[in-house]
């Protein structure tokens, strides 16, 4: 199981799994072969999987199985493997439902100033992965940070998922990893979510899932405390950010030679 203090070692931990939940056949097969690749390569895992999807492109976007047969699925992948799971809350009466599900609750980027979720989300004494919002400067994470602590709860994780370019692009500034980092807590940076090209005209996000493994690369080499990264057996198949997800038959590949970078820059150091 992860522990928010105890799992912050030499190595990097992993957040990764499906975009959303779309079967327990999927999630389960995607948490053994993820959890088989972090046990070889002692990385610490939380498996990542959204309940329901509320941020969708058109009304017709495919948003979740149903909440509770989903947050099922993914207490289930932590009871079979013993590892911890994460799913993300986008109002302060989900935060109740699905802490009693999952182990960490994330707050989504477009939510991470809504003070009223913040606060639920804290109360329910559960880690808080709050991504950066597109539009916030690092700096200003820190206030949001201070809305969970301030409450009692200073289990919190900050996410950084790329910064709005123009109107269909995002670009990552890894001065903000250690800016984050300064405030005290973990700092994880969400590959995938980073090669989004958010607003295209058919109405679904693109992504350049080619630029993967060179935002992940840098991402260890600046000292980011974690990654995410969604995976898919098929993303071309996915019904949820297929476009910038990598392929699980991918992933023991690059986070090998993630864990390398992450040795080179320890003993470095």
């Amino acid at each position: 199981m992860f522990d928010l203090k105890n799992n912050l070692s030499d190595n990097f931990f992993l957040l990764a799994g499906p975009c959303v939940i779309e079967g327990e056949e999927m999630a389960m097969h995607i948490a053994e072969r993820v959890v088989e690749i972090t046990e070889k390569l002692q990385i610490p895992y939380i498996f990542k999987g959204s309940y329901r999807k509320a941020n969708r492109s058109r009304l017709d976007s495919f948003t979740g199985i149903g909440d509770e047969k989903a947050l099922k699925i993914l207490r289930k992948i932590h009871d079979t493997f013993g590892i911890s799971t994460v799913t993300d809350v986008h109002t302060a009466e989900e935060t109740v439902m699905a802490a009693e599900y999952v182990d960490v609750l994330q707050i989504p980027a477009f939510l991470c100033r809504q003070t009223d979720l913040l606060v639920a989300a804290a109360r329910t004494g559960k880690i808080v992965n709050i991504k950066k919002g597109q539009f916030l400067s690092p700096h200003a994470m820190k206030f949001v940070a201070d809305k969970v602590t301030e409450t009692g709860n200073n289990n919190v994780m900050l996410t950084e998922r790329g910064t709005t370019f123009g109107y269909q692009d995002l670009v990552v500034d890894y001065r903000g990893i250690p800016e984050m980092q300064s405030f005290g807590y973990p700092v994880i940076l969400d590959v995938t979510h980073s090669l989004q090209q958010p607003n295209q005209t058919n109405g679904v996000t693109g992504g350049m899932p080619q630029l993967i493994e060179t935002i992940a690369k840098a991402g260890i080499a600046v000292g980011a405390d974690g990654l995410f990264i969604e995976t898919h057996e098929n993303p071309e198949k996915a019904k949820s950010d297929g476009a910038n997800m990598l392929r699980l038959d991918l992933l023991e590949g690059l986070l090998t030679k993630l864990v390398r970078i992450r040795e080179a820059v320890s003993f470095s150091c």
